[in-house]
């Protein structure tokens, strides 16, 4: 559960929703979500590209040929400007990112911009670029996403249901040290956080390398990540 900062941070966010005009809390968090999914594409984005350069494997940016829907490009244009942006080019790309066919496109077809001004959004923006810089500088940042979303679900009446849906950290990391992972392993995983786990297991030992599409030793032996039946994003 989140205390101190961190939910001041996030209710004052919340608020600046329902100040504006947005008062259910199902279209608040969905809009928070969409805008942190936005902005997270730049981030690992940018890690991609300096991953490649440091490798000297080629990379192609996903914003090739449309960097102006950058959220680091956006967060600096003039309220108005950005408003138009997001409403008429943001959504529709993250939208279109994997096909118009698949579970990702099928999640992803109502997917709609519900904030009202663009003087809430740049506050909004704002806000988010704060949340996330403090996240940063928690010891345990890994877990404050997850503790954030726990903690706005609570502010729904349906949070005894839906409220409880994550695996606790410790836990999963102690599932991946148990499975000790091995050149030639194969993983098939759905779950998100696990596979982020599994790379934080394998970037501990000092004797992998990173490579696209999954992680090799210096005798090229691979531990693939696949997904059989499922799409992840």
């Amino acid at each position: 559960m989140i205390t101190g900062e961190l939910k001041n941070k996030v209710d004052k966010l919340w608020e600046m929703f329902w100040t504006g005009g947005l008062t259910n809390p199902l279209d608040v968090i969905e809009q928070i979500t969409y805008l942190m999914f936005i902005r997270d594409l730049d981030q690992t984005d940018n890690v991609r590209q300096r991953e490649s350069t440091m490798l000297g494997i080629p990379h192609t940016s996903i914003f090739a040929g449309k960097e102006h829907l950058k959220w680091s490009v956006l967060r600096d244009k003039p309220a108005e400007t950005m408003y138009q942006t997001m409403s008429a080019e943001v959504f529709p790309f993250i939208k279109q990112l994997n096909g118009d066919s698949g579970t990702y496109a099928k999640y992803m077809a109502d997917a709609i911009f519900k904030v009202p001004t663009p003087q809430l959004l740049e506050k909004i923006v704002t806000s988010l670029d704060d949340l996330y810089a403090f996240i940063e500088q928690l010891p345990d940042k890994k877990d404050a996403r997850g503790d954030l979303y726990e903690y706005m679900l609570s502010k729904l009446s349906t949070a005894g249901t839906n409220g409880q849906f994550r695996t606790p950290r410790h836990i999963i990391r102690m599932m991946v040290d148990l499975l000790d992972l091995q050149p030639g392993d194969i993983i098939c995983e759905i779950i998100t956080s696990r596979l982020i786990q599994f790379n934080d297991y394998l970037l501990r030992r000092s004797r992998w390398v990173h490579r696209p599409l999954g992680w090799v030793q210096n005798s090229s032996r691979w531990v693939h990540f696949r997904f059989r039946g499922v799409q992840a994003v």
